[in-house]
């Protein structure tokens, strides 16, 4: 079982930014900017491309209504989406809120947040994401 697939589950602690029955999205606990968000699946898969149509069409738009929660609790000009998935054996996809491409350069130097701030963040995007 793969730590995603733990967190997911609640074997694990995160900051739950919103969830649904087939998915679920986290804080990165390492993010780039505030509201840096983790979509998964429940279902553990390795690879995005590894996902039947129908389930990565529905991933698809389960990540589009996080990109909205992040983008009302976190003005943004966008919130870029990124896949890279070398990290964790279970697919999974960033959602970061950008004012430039710059802020989307996973080179870029990791931001380090007290607990009560990640708490108050994810807060934020899960009652956008309520509303939605």
């Amino acid at each position: 079982m793969s730590i995603f697939s733990k967190i997911a589950a609640g074997e694990i602690p995160s900051y739950k930014c919103a969830e649904s029955d087939r998915f679920y999205a986290f804080l990165d606990i390492n993010p780039m900017v505030k509201g840096h968000t983790l979509v998964i699946p429940r279902r553990e898969v390795d690879y995005i491309f590894d996902m039947d149509d129908e389930e990565i069409a529905a991933f698809q738009v389960f990540a589009k209504k996080v990109a909205i929660a992040i983008k009302r609790a976190f003005p943004c000009v966008k919130v870029g989406q990124a896949v890279l998935g070398l990290e964790v054996p279970h697919a999974h996809i960033h959602l970061i809120p950008m004012q430039s491409e710059k802020d989307m350069l996973f080179s870029n130097p990791k931001l380090k947040l007290e607990d009560e701030e990640m708490k108050a963040i994810a807060s934020k995007i899960y009652a956008e994401f309520q509303s939605l």
